[in-house]
């Protein structure tokens, strides 16, 4: 795999921590310990993720996350909780699959990584605490739902195709920016904007 592939697939996963940490690592895992994701040499240390300790925790953990993210306010309050984890989360996975031997490209995929995440995971807590807002809770779970579908296939993309793991990490970077100003948009409607007097 060459860099474009490898920083293709550090901004995807990095991308989709933002909405779905816990699937990010179990589904990681799983691809090592099942060799469907090939470890390059210089990645030996994300090894740890094919623990079958690691990979039972994040399991349990998406699961959770699973259930949580389907009730209605339960989902805003999982995620203010995320706020710091899921990018410090997606700053670890990105800096595991980056060469450990050029420090430079490490402390970029970190801050990029985080960054990445913060990004997603705020455009998901924003867009969710705006579904929150309908009465009924059919909307919740079929956004959760498609969240969950989403993550996974997008995953598997970028495991799969490491070549266009790159234009994954770009759609879903536009569509976190697509999802703030709407959900930015829905808060001034409901709430009104502030202007100055």
């Amino acid at each position: 795999m060459g860099i474009i592939e490898i920083l293709g697939i550090a901004g995807s996963v990095s991308l989709l921590s933002g909405w779905r940490l816990y699937l990010c690592i179990f589904a990681t895992g799983l691809a090592m310990r099942f060799s469907a994701w090939p470890l390059p040499e210089h990645l030996a240390a994300l090894k740890v993720l094919a623990n079958p300790m690691v990979i039972g925790l994040s399991g349990f953990a998406a699961s959770v996350e699973f259930l949580a993210d389907k009730v209605p306010w339960i989902d805003s309050g999982w995620d203010m909780v995320h706020t710091a984890i899921r990018p410090i989360g997606g700053a670890v996975l990105a800096l595991a699959l980056v060469d450990p031997s050029d420090p430079a490209t490490q402390v970029i995929a970190f801050i990029l990584g985080g960054g990445a995440s913060l990004l997603t995971h705020g455009a998901k807590a924003g867009a969710r605490a705006a579904v929150n807002t309908s009465p009924e809770p059919f909307s919740n779970i079929a956004v959760s739902t498609a969240e969950d579908i989403t993550s996974a296939g997008l995953l598997w993309g970028a495991y799969a195709y490491p070549q266009v793991a790159a234009v994954i990490a770009g759609a879903l970077l536009l569509f976190a920016v697509i999802l703030l100003f709407a959900a930015r948009a829905l808060f001034r409607r409901l709430f009104g904007s502030r202007d100055p007097a």
